[in-house]
C-alpha cells in the first residue's frame, strides 16, 4: 500500500499543531510580526507563514531589571530573542566582570547551545525590563522549514561577532606590543 506524502505532511502539520503551547500573552498581530521579519536577524528570510510557525513555537520570558536571564556554566539548549528592554552579556575573570555586549530588541543571544557547547559561555543579565522570546533546541530542530534558515543565520550573526572579536584582539595586540601570531587550533 502507498501512502500519499501529502496526507503524511498535513497529518505532521495536526500533530505538531495539537503539541505547541501558545505562549500567553505573546501578541501576534500583523505590525509586530512585521517588525520582526524586519529587525531580528535570525528570522531574515523566513516566508509569514514560517515566520508565523515559529513565533509559535516560543516560550515568552519577561525578565525584571537586575534579573539574570543564564549564567556562565549552565547547561543550555535555548536561545532567545529580545523584544523589548536591554540585556548586557557579561564574562567572569578572576574577580572581575567584563561586560561583552548591550543587547536591545531585535538581537539574539544563547545560540551558541543550539550550534555548540552545551554550557552558556557568558552570563546574560537584564538591566531593565525585558521580554525575550526562548526557542529550544528540540522546537527548532522539529521543523525543518524554519530551522535550516535559523542555523543559517545564526552561522552569520556568530561570523560578524567574530569579525568584531577579531578587530578588538588585533587592536589588543597592536596596544600591548604583541604583534606575534597566536597558534590556530
Amino acid at each position: 500500500m502507498k501512502v500519499d506524502p501529502a496526507i503524511v505532511k498535513i497529518f505532521a502539520e495536526n500533530v505538531r499543531a495539537d503539541i505547541i503551547v501558545r505562549p500567553a500573552g505573546l501578541n501576534l498581530d500583523p505590525a509586530i510580526v512585521q517588525k520582526i521579519a524586519n529587525k531580528v536577524k535570525v528570522f531574515q528570510g523566513m516566508t509569514h507563514d514560517c515566520l508565523m510557525s515559529t513565533l509559535a513555537m516560543a516560550e515568552h520570558m519577561p525578565h525584571k531589571a537586575g534579573d539574570v536571564v543564564f549564567n556562565e556554566g549552565d547547561i543550555g539548549s535555548s536561545f532567545h530573542v529580545l523584544i523589548a528592554g536591554e540585556i548586557v552579556v557579561e564574562k567572569t575573570r578572576g574577580d572581575r566582570v567584563v561586560t561583552l555586549a548591550k543587547l536591545s530588541a531585535g538581537e539574539c543571544f544563547g545560540e551558541m547551545a543550539l550550534v555548540g557547547s552545551h554550557l552558556r559561555s557568558a552570563t546574560v543579565r537584564a538591566t531593565r525590563d525585558s521580554a525575550t522570546m526562548r526557542f529550544d533546541r528540540e522546537r527548532v530542530d522539529a521543523y525543518p522549514d524554519s530551522a535550516h534558515i535559523i542555523y543559517r543565520n545564526i552561522a552569520r550573526v556568530l561570523s560578524a561577532r567574530l569579525d568584531v572579536s577579531s578587530e578588538m584582539l588585533a587592536d589588543l595586540a597592536l596596544r600591548t606590543g604583541d604583534t606575534q601570531p597566536a597558534p590556530l587550533g
